[in-house]
């Protein structure tokens, strides 16, 4: 059938590292090997806590819709959460349970934004972002980040592109593992404060960490939105699940689109989760291992040529420069897979304009994995060129 409509809101750019993971399973049941650096996922399961809570839960409860915000007791653990990681006082009824962090920043986008508005975000950052935003009809105004700040935003950045709606940050961020450190988040969330921006600050990768502790928006401002998930540290990505703490004037609004959009979020994810909280010494193995992953990666690249590497703060990424081997990194991550066995992603995903020099490395892996990765790249680099 012809002739019907099509939105243009579904003209969007795709996620690229979901194209990366579709031919890297292609190879895989061609009966390749593959060396999984592209995902940025655990390669860990959920932790026992949660699978006994989740067990438990199928066994015992209806496991029904619940309420659009979430269950009570998990939304009270997570007031506990922001009391034991920041020090920070919150009320129950300014979380919301969402079907993931993805589904979070839709129904912030919804709640803050109009169609027109303008909204800032990284150069690199989260892809996701910007795509979402565009698919709502808001402006997206590019920010670029650069190696020589370390890839951090400021506020001097942020006031240079003019008259701003809304804002969104990520601390520790993705594709490069840069963190604000409290300071500096605290000038910029008090900036948007003052300036009538409001603030979205990604907090999905708080607990991984190389150094200093990760910082809460919510602690620097009462009219920032925080959004944050059970994917990362709490090693839940398939469980869909995550949070908004919201400012007051948000509650009421974000849970009626919630109620339209998704009802609730799964109820076995939200039991499961409270169980997660009871893991806390193998979810800190699963750091002790990123630090080393990282290490390996930090001294091992260099030696396969790719030397030019902001050291992440955070998450589990390392965003390497690689203008050196190509103009296009899409073409090199389909080289490094079809010759090598690694899966990676180009940085066109996370930058438009500059993406086509950088690939990602994820090293959520295991150790076996970032030493196979240092290994063939440095054969590879050691090869004849023609």
């Amino acid at each position: 059938m012809s002739g019907l409509k099509v939105s243009e809101r579904a003209d969007i750019a795709p996620f690229f590292v979901m194209e990366m993971m579709r031919a890297a399973a292609e190879r895989e049941a061609a009966g390749g090997d593959v060396v999984h650096m592209e995902v940025g996922q655990p390669s860990t399961p959920a932790p026992a806590g949660a699978r006994a809570a989740a067990k438990a839960a199928i066994d015992s409860d209806l496991l029904g819709y619940t309420s659009a915000v979430g269950i009570e007791p998990l939304r009270s653990r997570l007031v506990q959460h922001y009391a034991d990681w920041y020090g920070h006082d919150t009320d129950a009824d300014r979380i919301v349970v969402t079907q993931g962090a993805s589904g979070a920043f839709t129904l912030a986008f919804l709640a803050c934004f109009e169609a027109g508005d303008r909204v800032a975000v990284t150069a690199p950052g989260y892809p996701c972002y910007r795509n979402t935003l565009e698919a709502l009809d808001i402006e997206v105004i590019e920010i670029a980040v650069t190696p020589e700040s370390g890839f951090r935003l400021t506020a001097d950045m942020v006031t240079s592109v003019g008259p701003l709606d809304g804002l969104v940050v990520a601390s520790p961020a993705n594709p490069t593992g840069t963190m604000l450190m409290a300071d500096e988040l605290g000038r910029l969330a008090r900036w948007c404060h003052g300036a009538g921006v409001r603030l979205i600050s990604d907090e999905i990768y708080h607990g991984i960490t190389y150094g200093t502790e990760a910082a809460t928006a919510a602690a620097h401002s009462p009219s920032a939105v925080v959004v944050n998930s059970f994917s990362k540290y709490f090693s839940m990505t398939g469980w869909r699940l995550g949070w908004l703490l919201l400012p007051p004037d948000l509650v009421s609004p974000v849970e009626r689109l919630a109620q339209n959009a998704t009802i609730a979020a799964a109820t076995v994810s939200q039991h499961a989760a409270l169980g997660a909280f009871d893991s806390i010494d193998e979810l800190e193995a699963n750091v002790a291992r990123y630090r080393t992953n990282r290490q390996i990666l930090l001294d091992g690249l260099p030696a396969a040529g790719i030397d030019r590497i902001a050291p992440p703060d955070g998450a589990f990424y390392i965003y390497a420069n690689v203008d050196h081997l190509t103009d296009d990194s899409a073409d090199l991550a389909a080289t490094w897979l079809a010759e090598l066995g690694i899966a990676t992603t180009p940085g066109i995903d996370f930058d438009p304009a500059e993406g086509h020099r950088y690939i990602r490395f994820s090293f959520a892996g295991s150790n076996d994995d970032m030493i196979q990765t240092v290994e063939r790249l440095t054969t590879w680099a050691e090869r004849p060129r023609r």
